[in-house]
C-alpha cells in the first residue's frame, strides 16, 4: 500500500509541473491551446489525485503538517504554488506580463523546492548522514 501511494504520489507530482508548465508555455505564447477545456480540467484531476495520495501518505508514515518539519514547509509551500500559479496563469488581463512570468518562473522553483523536500525529508534539502 504504501508503495503503490508513494509512486501515484510521485507520478502526479511530475504530471502536475509538466501540466502547468505546458500550459504556461501556451500562455505565454498566446496560443489558444492554454485555453483548452482539457487542460483546464485534467491538471485539476491530477492535482486532486496528487493531493489525496499526499493525505493518504499522511497516515501511512504518521507523520502530520505542524508536527514534522518537513511537511509544514509542504503545506505552507504549496499554498505559496498555488497563489503563485494563480497570478501566473490566472484570467486577469490587468496584470503585467512580467509579473506573470515572473510568478510562473517563482511557481515552478518553489514545485522543484517542495519536490526536493519531499525526496529528503528535510526543509534544507539535506538529508541524515548514516
Amino acid at each position: 500500500m504504501h508503495t503503490t501511494l508513494t509512486y501515484t504520489h510521485i507520478l502526479a507530482a511530475y504530471l502536475s509541473i509538466t501540466l502547468f508548465v505546458a500550459r504556461g508555455a501556451l500562455t505565454f505564447a498566446g496560443s489558444g491551446w492554454a485555453r483548452h477545456a482539457a487542460l483546464r480540467t485534467v491538471p485539476s484531476i491530477v492535482d486532486t489525485v496528487l493531493l489525496g495520495t499526499a493525505v493518504a501518505l499522511l497516515f501511512v508514515i504518521q507523520e502530520y503538517p505542524f508536527v514534522d518539519q518537513w511537511l509544514t514547509v509542504k503545506v505552507l509551500g504549496l499554498v505559496v504554488y498555488i497563489v503563485l500559479g494563480a497570478l501566473a496563469l490566472g484570467s486577469s488581463a490587468t496584470r503585467a506580463r512580467r509579473t506573470r512570468v515572473t510568478a510562473f518562473l517563482a511557481a515552478v522553483a518553489v514545485f522543484a523546492y517542495l519536490f526536493g523536500v519531499g525526496y529528503t525529508h528535510s526543509p534544507l534539502l539535506t538529508t541524515a548522514l548514516g
